[in-house]
């Protein structure tokens, strides 16, 4: 028994991490801990944590902080900080490492002082860049999710300002659209696009939905999706449809189709024999 509950005690891992192919994103961490504290240690980028089951405890600059579930913590990098679980059964956490693309050097001071960001639109708005960046050929979708949660980090991290009115730009989200419309199999990153419209990325995506009550890539797949319609009417397979129609692979088809029309592309294309 006494052997048994030593190998119990014994710290445990579970981790995955990958590069998405998204600016900004240098890494992104999955990982559950169990019997595990992290040193004092440094990261040469920022440090955003979510925490889905337990809670973390850290300190950062000489001051102890905690992650609680309803709580966006943003670690700032040359920083030296630790952590370990509040509790016995550990912690799972989701990290995403951001380079100075997303949040400058200059915001290191104010995430010192408030690395703990209490808002729940933020924490439900980072959950949802996680999904996005785990799957692939969802890119424009991370890109914009990540200007919106980069604009709300940056907006905790300066002093407060008065808050300006949403400005409306139709003819930017028009311009925003045609570009889509054009690329709608090679599709554009949310960077190229600021870049040849000349705006900032948030303020692309908030002047399209704004527009047309859609985000710019749901309007992109689902110009993807009546593509890839079309091209199984004409007695395609669904392989060679997901690439003509501008899909990672059969399976970001699969899932995008089901979703947008109810059924999968084989169920559709038995449906029109």
């Amino acid at each position: 028994m006494a052997s048994a509950q030593g190998r119990a005690a014994q710290p445990t891992a579970d981790v995955s991490a990958w590069r998405p192919r998204v600016r900004g994103v240098v890494e992104v961490f999955h990982a559950h801990f169990t019997g595990y504290a992290y040193p004092m240690h440094v990261h040469d980028s920022w440090t955003l944590l979510i925490v889905d089951d337990g809670a973390v405890r850290y300190d950062l600059d000489r001051h102890e902080h905690g992650t609680p579930h309803d709580t966006v913590s943003l670690l700032p990098p040359h920083v030296p900080h630790n952590g370990s679980a509040v509790t016995p059964d550990g912690f799972r956490k989701r990290v995403l490492y951001l380079d100075a693309s997303v949040l400058g050097e200059e915001l290191i001071g104010p995430a010192v002082d408030g690395p703990d960001l209490r808002e729940p639109l933020l924490r439900r708005r980072v959950g949802q860049l996680h999904a996005a960046l785990a799957r692939p050929g969802d890119e424009l979708e991370a890109d914009s999710r990540l200007a919106l949660v980069g604009e709300r980090l940056r907006g905790h991290l300066r002093p407060r300002q008065p808050l300006r009115p949403v400005r409306r730009d139709p003819v930017l989200a028009r311009r925003l659209r045609d570009l889509l419309d054009g690329r709608v199999v090679e599709g554009v990153t949310l960077d190229t696009a600021a870049g040849l419209l000349q705006a900032h990325p948030a303020h692309l995506v908030r002047a399209f939905s704004g527009a047309y009550g859609i985000a710019p890539h749901q309007y992109l797949t689902a110009r993807r999706v009546d593509r890839a319609r079309r091209l199984l009417l004409e007695g395609r397979p669904a392989g060679e449809v997901a690439a003509a129609a501008g899909f990672y692979d059969q399976a970001h088809l699969t899932r995008h189709f089901r979703k947008l029309v109810g059924v999968t592309p084989g169920r559709y294309t038995a449906s029109a024999t």
